[in-house]
């Protein structure tokens, strides 16, 4: 954010206003990561952390901080931040989230001399704390995450600031228009902007956003690892039939989902639903049943699946950091939340894993991403859930084919899902030249 002096009259209050709304809302707050802790316990874990209050002393000034709000921005990170130690083979890395799976996936990522925290509400006592402790040289957010007292604070210190991987859909940009006398002066605040798409950087910049740089997207460089992608493989010999994906899914999603599922002939291929929220296993587990399919969680067994759970419906992924594993059993996935109107998922990583993608007509949140899957072979679009089962049962049942418009395309397959990731790698080693010629 631009300095306090620069800010206009109304662009001060709305930062007084803003501050206050989240002072206000603190207790709520507090009682959701409780609630959530349920399910989740690691949300239970140092909560003092959320206000800038930590019980452990200092160690130390100069952290490269990173800050990966969940799941998906982690194992993005987790590309750059080994770029970044080829560069710079002893800096300590500050890694802080916002999610439960996003921590949990990011101890992973520590060495010796790191540290992880909570990052704090975006109050200005709570981000002046979180500032003081660990006095970073330099900050990278991931993605989206735009917090406009974090960056005012950062610039009142002289903190470069940078929002890596970024990305902005035409429906944020328009939300973000709207709150436009506080997340302006947020965006003018960035040290430099690495877009994902020419798209990404021309809203940046329209967002306010002053240097911004086009490096691709860095999920394109994760390597999916190899022995979690060989267990899958030993689950679907252990299954002894196809297995077809829903990844990722989100609430409105399964329940359609399973309602065409139970429509298809029998036998059927083996249904894996993975469902995007941890806190709704249960639930999509209770739908399971009602639907009338018997069904196994992945939680109820070590590693290869018993001959009693290989002979169910349906398998649901009850797990946390096995989604290679879950892509590497599968022959084709479908893409959770591009089925309702909530932006879909990454595509990405079941490409890497050989796994090509049913998609469907909602994926505004990865946009480049699903158009040029899509035209490079390693995904199809269809117009909703029940296409997508009759489509996905047709691709990995021998001797069938797809019927009518749908023969007419050529379907995704493996091969082209591993060359399409292969050819847009390369955004970590851009990314990571840029940010530590900024620290230089």
């Amino acid at each position: 954010m631009a300095p306090a002096a620069a800010l206009t009259t109304v662009q001060r209050l709305a930062r007084i206003g803003y501050a206050t709304l989240l002072r206000l809302a603190l207790p709520a707050y507090a009682l959701r990561l409780w609630w959530r802790g349920r399910a989740e316990p690691l949300y239970r874990f140092a909560l003092r952390e959320r206000v800038g209050l930590y019980r452990e002393p200092a160690r130390g000034s100069g952290w490269l901080w990173v800050h990966a709000v969940s799941l998906g921005e982690t194992r993005a990170a987790a590309a750059l931040i080994d770029a970044l130690r080829e560069r710079r083979p002893g800096m300590r890395l500050l890694l802080t989230h916002g999610t439960a799976t996003g921590r949990e996936a990011g101890a992973a990522l520590l060495r010796e001399g790191d540290a992880q925290a909570w990052l704090p509400v975006d109050t200005p006592g709570a981000v002046a704390r979180f500032f003081d402790h660990f006095q970073p040289a330099l900050g990278v957010l991931m993605e989206t995450e735009v917090w406009p007292n974090l960056l005012l604070e950062a610039e009142r210190r002289a903190i470069p600031m940078v929002l890596a991987n970024a990305r902005l859909s035409e429906r944020s940009a328009r939300r973000g228009e709207q709150l436009s006398v506080l997340l302006r002066p947020a965006a003018r605040s960035i040290s430099l902007v690495l877009a994902q798409t020419q798209l990404d950087a021309a809203r940046m910049q329209a967002a306010g956003a002053r240097r911004v740089e086009v490096c691709g997207n860095l999920k394109f460089d994760v390597t999916p690892d190899a022995a979690r992608l060989a267990r899958g493989t030993a689950w679907r010999q252990a299954a002894g039939r196809a297995v077809v994906l829903a990844a990722s899914t989100r609430e409105g999603e399964e329940a359609a989902l399973l309602a065409a599922w139970t429509q298809q002939s029998a036998p059927r291929p083996l249904l894996l639903i993975v469902p995007r929220h941890p806190q709704r296993f249960d639930e999509v587990a209770a739908l399971m049943a009602a639907a009338g399919l018997s069904a196994s969680r992945r939680s109820t067994w070590v590693d290869v699946p018993p001959s009693e759970v290989a002979a169910a419906d349906v398998w649901l992924g009850d797990s946390i950091g096995e989604m290679a594993s879950y892509f590497g059993c599968a022959q084709v996935a479908l893409l959770g939340g591009s089925f309702e109107p909530l932006g879909g998922q990454n595509l990405i990583e079941a490409a890497a894993c050989g796994c090509p993608v049913l998609m469907g007509p909602h994926t505004f949140n990865f946009a480049d991403a699903a158009e040029r899957a899509l035209q490079e072979g390693a995904a199809q679009r269809v117009v909703d859930i029940a296409e997508a089962v009759r489509l996905a049962v047709a691709m990995v049942t021998p001797d069938a084919s797809p019927s009518g418009a749908e023969s007419a395309q050529a379907m995704p397959s493996a091969e082209c899902a591993l060359a399409f990731v292969a050819r847009h790698r390369g955004a970590a080693a851009r990314m990571a030249d840029g940010i530590t010629a900024l620290m230089r």
